[in-house]
């Protein structure tokens, strides 16, 4: 867990990215050798934005690729810009964000025999789950289950996001899992 000062610091991060993007059309660079030692880690984030309580973009990584501080800068300006749901942030909009930022915990491998098996294990409000089938792959981050309380949603959607039908099964699915620091 990181302590409040280096949640600030990388909220201060994800904001100046976006105003980077709004004023030079690039994310913020991110000098890591000035910040602590966490905050320079590989770690896999995701960003949301929301306006006025509803999703305005969200982006993030699935495996860590870069230092911490990098991360949620790239992810902010990707979802302030390049979430394809959603039309390129306006400048009028900035003060009307709010941003979450969510560091992913390492996705372990889930070990089931069926749907209803698979259905039995997920935590509601704790687990994130990434999906693969063949060549398709979604994820939902665990606040998701702000609005689909139920394993079974939770699941029927995610297949659905991952471009396939919600009553699809197949003994080949695999599910990985993961908790974040949300803040």
């Amino acid at each position: 867990m990181h302590n409040q000062q280096q949640r600030q610091q990388l909220h201060d991060i994800a904001y100046r990215s976006i105003q980077s993007g709004l004023s030079t059309g690039r994310a913020l660079q991110v000098d890591t050798t000035e910040l602590d030692t966490e905050l320079q880690q590989k770690l896999a984030t995701f960003v949301t934005l929301q306006k006025h309580g509803e999703l305005r973009g969200c982006i993030g990584m699935l495996e860590p690729v870069r230092a911490l501080a990098e991360d949620v800068a790239h992810n902010a300006y990707a979802a302030a810009f390049s979430d394809p749901r959603f039309p390129p942030l306006r400048e009028d909009e900035l003060e009307q964000l709010d941003i979450h930022i969510s560091i992913l915990g390492t996705p372990e491998k889930m070990f089931f025999d069926s749907e209803e098996d698979l259905l039995r294990q997920l935590k509601p409000g704790v687990d994130g789950l990434i999906m693969e089938e063949g060549h398709r792959r979604g994820t939902f981050l665990p606040s998701v289950w702000e609005s689909l309380h139920t394993p079974r949603d939770f699941l029927n959607h995610l297949k659905m996001k991952s471009g396939l039908p919600e009553n699809y099964w197949s003994d080949s699915i695999q599910i990985r899992r993961y908790q974040v620091e949300e803040f």
